[in-house]
């Protein structure tokens, strides 16, 4: 089964959704990683889709090897998000030709999986941010909470001075001792911040703290996760495969954090999966929204072997991120029903289609 044609639909900067079509006609829909979709279109167009047309489809792992050895030349983030588009369709259009989900065609089964609500503000007091996770677990039955503390690339200046410190214990002491915390810091810590306030959450007992330091200083990050009993989370950024086998290599984390749609799809986030587990790490993806990489990454937790007890669910509301497709994502309980159609089990809106901007790559028929 040849790949005859590759289409991008993108909605300005946001969200850009990929079809591709067989030659024997079936079809298969994915997804760049949000963010400058626009650009990112350019690029698989450009890049991606000429090395993928009239390749052999069955093996998704093989067409992803290819077009990362054909664009050797431009190693970066941008070919994997395009190539995240064309990895995750195709494994659609494999999960609909056998009538299975993406997740039992990995092994798993489709059913209702925990998640913690995750939180992805900075400009809420203390006060505030653990009254709304409050109204949210009385909602949407969210046993966990992931909260943002320091500041975006920060180096130690936190969000407003002393926030992160109040938002540490007001958590604990007023969400109680049955709900998991996790703390997301953004790149925000140099190594002796960062271990200062791990110590902090170990105090709370906090279940992880996330990205403590710039992602690109590995050696920070191990610093902090051999100073520390609470787990350090990360990985989010990376896309090499050679830095992810560097991370584990080194002790840098101990929980691994890939994103589908910034790696370059399920096919290499699945052997970050697999260096993981041969480390003896659970992995949970980033999935800090609410698009396709949502429904991407509750089928791959559903199949991994060595999935961490919970996959991230945002709760923001997002419009954008969740408007394009049905059915939509929604907590109950605290879990997020794995989509059982074929393939993602999800469909793409016509009228939201309509109104994208589309551009085609084809094999062109004689």
């Amino acid at each position: 089964m040849k790949l005859q044609s590759v289409e991008s639909f993108t909605a300005g900067q946001r969200i850009g959704v990929v079809r591709v079509r067989a030659e024997d006609g079936s079809e298969g829909w994915g997804q760049f990683a949000p963010s400058n979709a626009d650009i990112t279109a350019l690029v698989f167009h450009r890049q991606v889709a000429p090395v993928a047309l009239g390749m052999e489809i069955s093996d998704p792992p093989a067409v992803s090897r290819a077009v990362m050895a054909a664009t050797y030349k431009f190693p970066g983030t941008y070919v994997c998000r395009a190539l995240a588009g064309l990895d995750t369709a195709i494994w659609d259009l494999l999960g609909k030709a056998a009538d299975k989900s993406v997740c039992e065609l990995l092994g798993g089964r489709p059913r209702p999986f925990p998640v913690y609500g995750s939180s992805m503000r900075r400009d809420t007091t203390p006060g505030e941010e653990i009254a709304r996770l409050q109204r949210l677990r009385d909602s949407y039955g969210y046993s966990g909470f992931k909260v943002k503390i320091g500041k975006r690339m920060g180096y130690d200046v936190d969000e407003w001075p002393g926030r992160t410190e109040t938002l540490i214990r007001s958590a604990r002491e007023t969400l109680g001792a049955d709900v998991t915390l996790l703390a997301d810091g953004n790149s925000g810590f140099t190594p002796a911040r960062a271990i200062e306030v791990g110590r902090l959450m170990e105090a709370y007992a906090f279940s992880h703290l996330e990205e403590p330091c710039p992602y690109w200083e590995l050696e920070w990050t191990a610093e902090v996760a051999a100073a520390l009993t609470i787990p350090v989370a990360g990985g989010e950024q990376d896309y090499d495969l050679k830095q992810w086998e560097r991370m584990l290599a080194m002790q840098a984390v101990d929980i691994c954090q890939p994103d589908i749609c910034y790696l370059g799809g399920l096919s290499r986030t699945l052997q970050v999966a697999a260096m993981a587990q041969q480390a003896g790490l659970p992995c949970v993806p980033h999935s800090s929204n609410h698009s396709l990489v949502m429904v991407f990454t509750l089928h791959m937790m559903g199949a991994l072997t060595n999935a961490g007890p919970h996959a991230e669910f945002s709760v923001e509301p997002q419009p954008t991120a969740s408007g394009f497709y049905a059915p939509r994502l929604q907590a109950v309980d605290g879990k997020v029903q794995i989509p059982d159609g074929p393939g993602w089990g999800v469909t793409i809106d016509p009228d939201w289609l309509a109104q994208t901007e589309r551009m085609v790559s084809q094999i062109e028929l004689r």
